[in-house]
């Protein structure tokens, strides 16, 4: 099988989605492997360390003219022309507010899998894991950033001063996005107060994360209530394979105090607050009813190096079934079935 690796091309998005280790193998298997000219360089791997791996460096072309594309993030405009058929496998969200790439994917009959839908035999994301783990550390970091009165903040910081916690910290999710933030924001000592849908949670939550966790129903009374004396507010909602719900709405966002924090993770997914809208690590903010909003949407981009070797080291069984298996292999792997978005022009 032709495997292509193409140069990712989503502002400040430096991951890449296989690394040399991983074209030795393919290589090893006798598969042939075109990597893009410069595709691994932001996380840390050279062309040269792909060529003496047994790659082929190419341009962008040659990389997508393969059997099987793999990448990090969904293609962009400028990339649709090249999607003729082939398999692609990387994260696509579709269930966010892109209909034009699904339009596309399906009108060029390509096999689209999605990291972010594959599901494992417990029902859980595994190669969305990693990444979500990331997210939610860098959620609460960069609220914290953002609070600080130079960035326009309201000039609280998260954290414990001569044994005494400041700032509150309200994260709405206790996935995996939820945990992380949490966990961060407790270690720097801020209170911090986790919504959450399933009350039996709660001491695992604490015991995963801390004693000193608080824990709330998450219904349209709570957040209502618990946003007025937030600092930070961290959106960690997840649907699988939906658009998330937005559960903070523009109201509430007005009775926040002003230089506020909102962190909106579920971004790539529509956002779960209304007043959330994408945006980059170029201009990763902006400020609306006295509220600053973070709403990139390739939060792990900024962390290439750490993010490319956790969902490399997720990803890369799942690729060697596609590449050991081919289009054969969707129609007995179960695992593999619920990664796929499209196929022959038809939306799984």
């Amino acid at each position: 099988m032709d495997i292509g690796v193409v140069k990712e091309i989503k502002n400040q998005e430096y991951r890449v989605a296989l690394m040399p280790s991983h074209v030795r193998q393919l290589k090893q298997s006798g598969n042939q492997v075109l990597v893009e000219n410069n595709a691994g360089i932001g996380s840390g791997f050279s062309d040269e360390q792909y060529r003496v791996a047994g790659a082929e460096l190419c341009d962008s072309g040659r990389a997508w003219n393969c059997d099987l594309v793999v990448k990090v993030k969904e293609p962009l405009a400028c990339e649709y022309g090249f999607l003729q058929g082939q398999m692609l496998f990387t994260f696509l969200h579709l269930a966010g507010a892109n209909p034009e790439l699904t339009r596309v994917l399906l009108e060029s009959k390509t096999t689209a899998l999605a990291y972010e839908t594959l599901e494992d035999e417990n029902g859980h994301l595994p190669l969305l894991a990693p990444m979500s783990a990331i997210a939610g550390n860098m959620a609460t970091q960069m609220g914290s950033y953002h609070l600080a009165r130079t960035q326009g903040g309201k000039g609280v910081q998260l954290g414990r001063v001569l044994g005494n916690g400041h700032g509150n910290v309200l994260v709405i999710g206790d996935g995996i996005v939820g945990q992380h933030a949490a966990s961060v924001a407790d270690a720097l000592g801020a209170n911090v107060t986790m919504a959450g849908l399933l009350p039996e949670r709660i001491t695992q939550l604490r015991q995963q994360i801390s004693p000193r966790l608080e824990w709330i129903q998450s219904t349209t009374e709570t957040i209502r209530t618990e946003i007025v004396t937030a600092d930070l507010v961290i959106g960690a909602v997840l649907n699988h394979g939906q658009k998330a719900t937005y559960v903070v709405s523009e109201a509430m966002v007005k009775t926040m105090q002003p230089g506020s924090v909102i962190v909106d993770v579920s971004i790539d997914q529509g956002g779960c607050i209304e007043t959330s809208r994408p945006t980059s690590h170029d201009n990763p903010t902006f400020v609306l009813h006295d509220v600053i909003h973070y709403c990139v949407t390739n939060m792990p981009g900024a962390y290439p190096r750490t993010s490319t070797l956790a969902l490399t080291t997720a990803t890369w069984p799942y690729i060697q079934r596609v590449v050991a298996g081919g289009l054969n292999v969707l129609r007995t792997d179960a695992m593999l079935q619920t990664a796929l978005n499209t196929y022959a022009g038809y939306l799984c």
